[in-house]
């Protein structure tokens, strides 16, 4: 392990070079979210309820803060593009001679950039949450947070998975850009990024329960806002650990079945 713990080191230091990128990224990333939130604003200003597919004004701007500091901690940037690039260009040719496995390699520096993106993003969102403290909801209970700790990691691991293996495409298609946008546009929306997934059809939104999107972002945050408790927690992480036991095995194959194709020329 210490082999990994140098290349988590080695990833700090170089993510730390952008620091000031991810400063700004993470508050010019704020001007969307007020855009949102004032839409969602104008709506519960003409319902005479007060509520939207059963949530309050408050719990609906938790979402959405919510969502922000999920992204924060477990949205892939450019791993993806990283990973095509050393397939495509042969770089990845000398992990092959290593005693170093690719995807652990990989997941180290997604961690690292996920930390130091988290520690520069997290003075210009609280001082954003802090701004609309009155509509924060807070987890309900212990419970309710711890599991959405539980959850929020294995998210981070779902999401590191699944871009890890449409990145591996690259083994056999010159350019992935096709599929990495069309898989994000696709868990953009039946992930629950651009709206809770409660207000889409039951019919719908049962069965994106029998896909893995909805654990890459619905579930965390209905777990902070409460609308998931007692053992339908535990029974959710349950199942997101089995999609992520499910996707590691897929990237397993797919690395083995790609590495038989590779070939790298030149010097």
């Amino acid at each position: 392990m210490g082999k990994y713990w140098h290349v988590l080191n080695l990833g700090l230091q170089n993510t730390m070079v952008y620091r000031l990128n991810f400063l700004f990224r993470a508050t010019l990333g704020l001007i969307p979210l007020m855009a949102i939130i004032s839409v969602w604003r104008a709506i519960y200003a003409d319902k005479p309820g007060g509520q939207v597919a059963s949530y309050e004004l408050a719990q609906m701007i938790s979402y959405y803060l919510v969502i922000t500091i999920v992204d924060a901690l477990t949205a892939v940037t450019e791993d993806d593009w990283q990973i095509a690039a050393d397939i495509k260009d042969g770089n990845i040719s000398q992990f092959l001679l290593k005693p170093l496995d690719y995807l652990a390699y990989r997941f180290c520096l997604f961690s690292a950039g996920r930390l130091v993106y988290a520690a520069f993003a997290v003075v210009p969102t609280a001082a954003f949450i802090w701004l609309l403290r009155d509509h924060f909801v807070l987890p309900p209970d212990a419970a309710s947070a711890a599991g959405f700790v539980v959850s929020l990691a294995l998210t981070a691991m779902l999401q590191f998975l699944f871009s890890f293996t449409l990145a591996l495409l690259a083994f056999w298609v010159l350019e992935v850009a096709t599929f990495i946008f069309i898989a994000f546009a696709f868990e953009y929306v039946a992930g629950g990024h651009l709206f809770p997934l409660d207000l889409l059809p039951p019919a719908v939104a049962g069965a994106l329960d029998y896909t893995p999107f909805p654990y890459m972002l619905f579930f965390p945050v209905s777990v902070w806002l409460g609308r998931v408790s007692g053992e339908a927690i535990w029974l959710g992480v349950l199942v997101q650990l089995l999609w992520v036991a499910a996707a590691y095995a897929v990237a397993r194959g797919v690395w083995r079945r790609g590495i038989r194709k590779y070939s790298a020329v030149g010097g």
